[in-house]
C-alpha cells in the first residue's frame, strides 16, 4: 500500500467532508454505497466517518486493487473476459432503488493495462458494461445523489510528475487534487456554493439561447454538434430525483448538455490524452457523419479505441457536449492528469455513449420514448474526451443558422 499518504494532513479530513456534505449531501438515514482502491482506505475511511456523523443508516465499501485486476489478464482463461459480476451490480442497482447514495473515489494507474491484449480489454469492458447497465441506468437518469472524489496513489502521480521522487510526485498531486476541489479553503463549503452559483448563471443562460448546434473550429476541428429537442444545460449542483441536490462530479468546472444524436457533423481532435480502461490514447483524430463516428484514429491506442466505439450502435454517437474555460483553474493548474475526472474539467469536451436523461427542461417527466425522439442517445459506454484548449472557438446556432459567439479562444464569450 502506497505509504505516501497525508494522513494527518487536515485538508485530507475537509476533502472527506466536501465528499460527504457537498458531493452527496447524504440525507439523514440515507444509506451509502462507496466504491474504492485499496491504495484510498485512509480517504475512503474518513469518509465512512462522516457519512455516519451526517446520518448514513449504513455505509457498505467495495474494494478493488489494480494488481489483482492485471493480474486476469496475465492468467485468467480466455472466455472469462466476456464475462462480469453481475450478481454485484444487480446488488447495487438494488441498492439504488432502495434509495441509497452512491460514491466512487478514482485515482487508477493510467498505464496499468498498457501491454495488455486490446481485445481482451474490450471483451471485459463490454461484458462490465451489460452488467452495469441496470445501475448505471439510475445514475444517468439522475435518480440518486452520486459523487465522483479523487485520491492520489502513488501509480497515477508517477504518470503526472514523472521526472521526480515517488513521495515529491505524490505530494505534488495532492496538492493539485486539494486545490482542485476546494479541500484546502477555510470553509471549502461556502467555497463550492459561490462556485455552483456561478455554474448555475452559466447554464441558464444557455438554456435561454436554446441553440440548435454548437460549432467547435480550431485546429484540427470543424466540429457542428447538433442538439437534442427541449435539451437544457445542466452543471455543478443539480436535484435528483429523490429531492436531494448535490454535485457529482468533485471537482467540477464543466456546463453539459444533451447532443442529438443524428445530428453531429465535421471532424475534431482531441486536445489532451484519453485515459480509458488501462490504456493511454493519444491524438485522438474523428470524423462524424450523420451523427455517428465514421473513421477514427489515434497515434497510440487506436485499437482500443475501435474497440471502445465498437461496443454497440450508440457508442459511434454522442451522449455529451460539455463547455469548459480555459481559465479553469485545472486547465490553468499546467497539469495534464491523465485522469478524466479532472482532464474534463480542464477543456470542453464530448462523450460518445449513453446520454444525461436530466438534460433535458421536462427532465422530470420524459418517458424513454420521448428521451430517444429528442434525439437522446443509448449505449453501455459513456466515454468523455477532451476537444478545448485556448485555441478552439465554439459558436451558439439557432434554427435559422445565424450563429452567436460562446468562447472565443477558449473563454466565455456570453
Amino acid at each position: 500500500m502506497d505509504t505516501n499518504i497525508p494522513t494527518t494532513d487536515t485538508r485530507l479530513d475537509k476533502l472527506a467532508e466536501v465528499a460527504v456534505r457537498v458531493g452527496l449531501n447524504l440525507a439523514e438515514g440515507q444509506e451509502l454505497v462507496m466504491t474504492a482502491g485499496i491504495d484510498s482506505l485512509p480517504l475512503a475511511r474518513r469518509i465512512t466517518e462522516a457519512a455516519y456523523k451526517a446520518g448514513a443508516s449504513l455505509v457498505t465499501t467495495i474494494l478493488g486493487d489494480d494488481q489483482m485486476a492485471l493480474a486476469r489478464y496475465k492468467y485468467a482463461r480466455d472466455e472469462s473476459f466476456d464475462h462480469a459480476a453481475g450478481w454485484m451490480f444487480e446488488g447495487m442497482a438494488a441498492a439504488y432503488r432502495s434509495g441509497a447514495a452512491r460514491l466512487a473515489i478514482v485515482g487508477d494507474d493510467p498505464n496499468l493495462l498498457a501491454g495488455q491484449d486490446p481485445e481482451k480489454i474490450a471483451r471485459a469492458n463490454r461484458a462490465r458494461s451489460k452488467a452495469y447497465r441496470p445501475a448505471l441506468e439510475l445514475i444517468t437518469a439522475s435518480a440518486i445523489n452520486w459523487t465522483l472524489v479523487p485520491f492520489a496513489n502513488a501509480a497515477w502521480a508517477r504518470t503526472v510528475f514523472p521526472d521526480v521522487a515517488e513521495d515529491v510526485a505524490v505530494a505534488k498531486l495532492w496538492d493539485a487534487i486539494f486545490a482542485a476541489t476546494r479541500a484546502d479553503r477555510p470553509d471549502p463549503a461556502a467555497a463550492w456554493e459561490a462556485h455552483n452559483a456561478t455554474l448555475l448563471a452559466k447554464r441558464d443562460i444557455l438554456t435561454g439561447h436554446n441553440f440548435r448546434a454548437l460549432r467547435f473550429t480550431g485546429p484540427g476541428t470543424d466540429l457542428k454538434v447538433g442538439l437534442a429537442d427541449g435539451h437544457a444545460w445542466m452543471g455543478g449542483i443539480s436535484t435528483a430525483k429523490n429531492g436531494i441536490s448535490s454535485n457529482p462530479n468533485i471537482p467540477t468546472e464543466e456546463v453539459f448538455t444533451t447532443p442529438h444524436a443524428a445530428m453531429t457533423e465535421g471532424t475534431v481532435s482531441a486536445t489532451k490524452p484519453l485515459a480509458h480502461g488501462g490504456t493511454l490514447i493519444r491524438d485522438i483524430k474523428v470524423r462524424f457523419a450523420g451523427g455517428q463516428v465514421v473513421e477514427a484514429h489515434a497515434s497510440t491506442g487506436e485499437e482500443v479505441l475501435q474497440k471502445m466505439i465498437g461496443t454497440d450502435e450508440g457508442a459511434r454517437r454522442l451522449g455529451e457536449v460539455a463547455l469548459v474555460p480555459h481559465s479553469s483553474p485545472i486547465a490553468q493548474s499546467g497539469l495534464l492528469f491523465f485522469n478524466t475526472l479532472f482532464d474534463e474539467n480542464a477543456a470542453s469536451h464530448i462523450a460518445l455513449g449513453q446520454a444525461y436523461k436530466k438534460c433535458f427542461v421536462n427532465s422530470k417527466t420524459l418517458t424513454d420514448e420521448q428521451f430517444t425522439a429528442a434525439g437522446g442517445n443509448s449505449s453501455l459506454i459513456h466515454v468523455d474526451w477532451m476537444i478545448g484548449s485556448a485555441s478552439v472557438d465554439v459558436d451558439g446556432l439557432d434554427a435559422a443558422g445565424n450563429a452567436t459567439a460562446v468562447m472565443r479562444k477558449g473563454e466565455w464569450a456570453l
